[in-house]
């Protein structure tokens, strides 16, 4: 049984922000797009400076743009290394980072408005228990936000295959299939942890001119995109409601 490589991240260093030769700069492409739509939503639904934690938050690219938002975030991870680095780029200097293991969070229950684990749950072998206890320390009402992959062909083409032959500098076993989610069993896992009125979005890239410039280089475009589809096939976002 092959395991995910989760060491890469102990070793990108401030290469978390400045890499474009790296499948970092796709990660950080994602969160153009989708750590905007997460700060309107908690702000929506928990109001303005709820507190909320952010589980494997790596290089802190979601934790720092929520605390620019006026929240209060704690950013939890198992690398001290990409903690280091997040806490450098945080403007704010409010964000508390901390080191710590998903499957035991450090955090009496509901402790939080909200919930997030971006391009997190398929580097665990457990995202059930990791669903479990993000549903232990939310509070009534509080929001869950999780961004994964499908588990299917598609996935291991575009997700792993593709990034392999267009991205340089993909470390080996950066994603494993077996460890993808099918949308079916995050509802399991939701509905299980006490997490209901889910939402499902797809996210995949524009085809558009930097996409193609991607594959002709090699290299990730400082202007390259994500958007939102109703296509689950690949990537997608689930939210949830504790209730």
């Amino acid at each position: 049984m092959t395991p995910v490589n989760n060491a890469l991240y102990d070793e990108l260093g401030e290469r978390w922000y400045t890499a474009q030769d790296d499948p970092v700069a796709l990660l950080r492409a994602e969160g153009r797009l989708r750590n905007p739509w997460i700060a309107t939503e908690i702000a929506a639904r928990c109001g303005a400076g709820a507190a909320v934690l952010d589980i494997g938050c790596g290089g802190g690219f979601l934790s720092n743009e929520l605390a620019r938002a006026g929240f209060a975030v704690t950013g939890l991870d198992q690398s001290a290394e990409s903690l280091s680095v997040a806490q450098s780029h945080d403007t704010t200097h409010s964000v508390h980072y901390e080191v710590g293991d998903a499957l035991k969070l450090p955090y009496p229950e509901v402790s939080f408005s909200a919930v997030c684990a971006m391009d997190f749950l398929e580097h665990v072998e457990d995202p059930a228990g990791v669903i479990r206890e993000a549903a232990r320390v939310l509070r009534p009402g509080g929001l869950f936000f999780a961004s994964t992959f499908n588990r299917n062909w598609l996935s291991w083409l575009v997700v792993i295959k593709g990034v392999e032959w267009f991205v340089p500098n993909v470390p080996p076993n950066m994603h494993v299939l077996r460890l993808f989610i099918t949308p079916r069993e995050m509802a399991r896992y939701c509905q299980a942890a006490g997490l209901h009125h889910l939402r499902f979005r797809g996210l995949r890239p524009r085809l558009n001119r930097a996409f193609w410039r991607l594959l002709w280089t090699r290299v990730v475009p400082e202007d390259f995109e994500f958007t939102f589809t109703s296509s689950l096939l690949t990537g997608y976002l689930v939210t949830a409601e504790k209730a």
